[in-house]
Protein backbone atom coordinates (compact mmCIF):
# COMPACT_ATOMS: atom_id res chain seq x y z
CA UNK A 1 0.00 0.00 0.00
CA UNK A 2 1.47 3.40 -0.96
CA UNK A 3 0.11 6.84 0.20
CA UNK A 4 0.83 9.64 -1.90
CA UNK A 5 0.58 13.07 0.05
CA UNK A 6 -0.45 16.00 -1.72
CA UNK A 7 0.28 19.89 -0.67
CA UNK A 8 -2.72 21.37 -2.03
CA UNK A 9 -1.94 24.99 -0.11
CA UNK A 10 -0.22 27.18 -2.25
CA UNK A 11 3.66 28.41 -1.73
CA UNK A 12 3.04 30.48 1.91
CA UNK A 13 6.09 32.38 0.60
CA UNK A 14 3.51 33.60 -2.49
CA UNK A 15 1.06 34.32 -0.26
CA UNK A 16 3.15 37.10 2.09
CA UNK A 17 2.44 40.23 0.37
CA UNK A 18 5.70 42.18 -0.16
CA UNK A 19 7.03 44.63 2.68
CA UNK A 20 6.03 48.00 2.41
CA UNK A 21 9.47 50.03 2.97
CA UNK A 22 7.69 53.30 2.94
CA UNK A 23 6.18 52.88 6.97
CA UNK A 24 9.69 52.20 8.19
CA UNK A 25 11.59 54.33 10.46
CA UNK A 26 13.24 57.11 9.07
CA UNK A 27 16.73 58.10 10.13
CA UNK A 28 16.04 61.84 11.56
CA UNK A 29 18.58 63.91 14.10
CA UNK A 30 16.48 65.82 17.22
CA UNK A 31 13.89 65.06 19.45
CA UNK A 32 13.26 65.64 22.80
CA UNK A 33 16.36 64.20 24.12
CA UNK A 34 19.16 66.19 21.62
CA UNK A 35 22.38 67.55 23.04
CA UNK A 36 24.07 69.38 20.39
CA UNK A 37 22.92 68.11 17.07
CA UNK A 38 20.50 65.13 17.51
CA UNK A 39 22.78 62.89 15.49
CA UNK A 40 23.43 60.65 18.58
CA UNK A 41 19.65 60.39 19.53
CA UNK A 42 18.90 60.20 15.62
CA UNK A 43 20.81 57.34 15.78
CA UNK A 44 20.04 55.74 18.73
CA UNK A 45 16.28 56.08 17.75
CA UNK A 46 16.75 54.41 14.08
CA UNK A 47 18.60 51.31 15.59
CA UNK A 48 16.49 51.15 18.73
CA UNK A 49 19.45 51.33 20.91
CA UNK A 50 19.72 53.74 23.71
CA UNK A 51 21.75 57.24 22.93
CA UNK A 52 24.12 56.90 25.66
CA UNK A 53 25.36 54.18 23.78
CA UNK A 54 25.79 56.40 20.85
CA UNK A 55 26.83 58.95 22.54
CA UNK A 56 29.87 56.63 24.42
CA UNK A 57 31.09 55.39 20.71
CA UNK A 58 31.24 59.39 19.50
CA UNK A 59 33.71 59.24 22.76
CA UNK A 60 35.89 56.79 21.83
CA UNK A 61 36.17 57.40 18.01
CA UNK A 62 36.95 60.46 19.29
CA UNK A 63 40.09 59.17 21.52
CA UNK A 64 40.91 56.60 18.53
CA UNK A 65 41.94 58.68 16.15
CA UNK A 66 39.27 62.14 16.06
CA UNK A 67 37.08 60.05 13.66
CA UNK A 68 34.00 61.15 15.55
CA UNK A 69 34.47 64.81 14.77
CA UNK A 70 34.01 63.89 11.03
CA UNK A 71 31.50 61.29 11.37
CA UNK A 72 29.18 63.99 13.63
CA UNK A 73 29.72 66.37 10.95
CA UNK A 74 28.58 64.33 8.08
CA UNK A 75 25.58 62.95 10.59
CA UNK A 76 24.54 66.75 11.12
CA UNK A 77 24.70 67.78 7.22
CA UNK A 78 23.06 64.67 5.52
CA UNK A 79 20.48 63.69 8.09
CA UNK A 80 17.45 66.03 7.96
CA UNK A 81 16.19 67.22 11.44
CA UNK A 82 12.95 65.87 12.77
CA UNK A 83 9.67 67.71 11.48
CA UNK A 84 11.87 68.36 8.43
CA UNK A 85 11.73 67.48 5.03
CA UNK A 86 15.34 67.93 3.57
CA UNK A 87 18.94 67.82 5.45
CA UNK A 88 21.44 70.86 6.06
CA UNK A 89 23.52 70.07 3.13
CA UNK A 90 20.27 69.72 0.82
CA UNK A 91 19.28 73.42 1.76
CA UNK A 92 22.42 74.66 0.82
CA UNK A 93 22.36 72.54 -2.42
CA UNK A 94 19.04 73.79 -3.23
CA UNK A 95 19.55 77.45 -2.21
CA UNK A 96 22.22 77.33 -4.52
CA UNK A 97 20.50 76.12 -7.61
CA UNK A 98 18.04 78.84 -7.33
CA UNK A 99 20.48 81.67 -7.44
Amino acid sequence: MTTTTTNDSPNPAAQQPEPDYRDRDVLRRGGPRRMLAGVAVGLADYFDIDPTLVRVGFVVLTFLGGLAVPLYLAGWLLIPEEGAELSVAEELIARERVR
